[in-house]
């Protein structure tokens, strides 16, 4: 009877150890195979990554190509021109249709993976922040341009004032103790008490750019118009924008023939039919990823540099399933 006892007990260890080694190897298994699985995942993600960076610089060269054949066919810059027309959410095989059946075929499974969406857009449509200052000292016409955008905006005047202030400060005398960091985007301005709340009103009407530069008359919006030409009103300045659609200034010179006692005080060095600045807004969307890049183009007669250029992520396929209001 011991013996019985003692062998069931023998073999309930046995079966107890053997459950337990079984556990183990799975254990230790899982962990392998999840330890393989994050390796592939992440040398997959970093491919994809490279992949989309090299897509993205790809698109950044085309989109200056698209600058410099402009300057080609014409000496004006108005919104008809090709580079003005926004990119939608496109696949990539859609620009690759004329390359060789080879070279396709063999890039098929990328091509068709890849949405690219993107536009150009002038900011010399703009005011431009970098007016505001010359010799050390805040330009009175320059204000008073700003002071009808604040208007315009319902946007308190008095605002304005605070902060042209710290950039002149932060412009003419950077090594001051007291003088603000300077802003070298848009978005940077709150750093001189700009209110986030002003800022995300005047975003589509004002730029920052390395040097001063004239508002461009057949880009620039109805309220920028308006803004610039001290003799405007908004209701004149949209049709103003009417005019220009139909056939665009070659001139600013032939602006005053054709609008009449209101274009008499357009002047040369604050108003132009030409830009020099332009961003250029990328967005590629890839299995996973998305990226969004931003870059400041200055174009100079046929040459085009790249004055500064953000790249940050701005879609997942994760987000776009956990998000009630998808991105995608």
């Amino acid at each position: 009877m011991k013996t019985d006892t003692r062998l069931a007990v023998q073999q309930g260890a046995a079966l107890l150890l053997a459950m337990m080694t079984v556990v183990l190897v799975a254990t230790l298994a899982s962990a392998m195979l999840w330890q393989q699985w994050r390796t592939t995942s992440v040398e997959t993600a970093e491919r994809q990554s490279q992949q989309a960076h090299w897509l993205l610089v790809g698109a950044h060269d085309w989109s200056r190509v698209v600058m410099r054949e402009d300057s080609l066919g014409s000496n004006t810059d108005h919104l008809g021109e090709p580079w003005a027309v926004p990119l939608r959410d496109a696949r990539l095989s859609s620009f690759l249709a004329a390359t060789p059946a080879a070279v396709a075929q063999n890039a098929d499974s990328l091509l068709e993976q890849v949405f690219l969406a993107g536009d150009i857009q002038d900011q010399q449509a703009r005011l431009n922040v970098r007016n505001l200052v010359a010799n050390g000292l805040l330009v009175d016409s320059e204000m008073q341009a700003w002071r009808r955008l604040y208007q315009q905006l319902d946007l308190p005047v008095a605002a304005l004032q605070v902060w042209t202030d710290a950039y002149r400060r932060a412009l003419s005398a950077p090594l001051q103790e007291d003088a603000p960091l300077l802003p070298q985007r848009v978005s940077q301005l709150t750093w001189l008490g700009m209110p986030l709340a002003h800022l995300s009103k005047l975003t589509p009407f004002i730029t920052l750019l390395p040097t001063a530069s004239p508002v461009n008359i057949n880009t620039a919006s109805a309220e920028v118009l308006s803004a610039v030409v001290p003799t405007l009103a908004l209701p004149s300045a949209r049709q103003w924008v009417e005019e220009r659609q139909r056939q665009p200034w070659r001139s600013v010179e032939e602006a005053k023939q054709r609008m009449g006692a209101a274009a008499v005080v357009l002047q040369s060095d604050r108003h132009s039919v030409q830009s020099a600045y332009f961003e250029v807004n990328g967005r590629l969307r890839f299995n996973d990823i998305g990226l969004r890049e931003t870059a400041l183009i200055r174009r100079q007669g046929l040459q085009t540099h790249t004055v500064w250029q953000e790249r940050r992520p701005w879609w997942s396929r994760r987000s776009c399933m956990s998000a009630e209001s998808s991105p995608c």
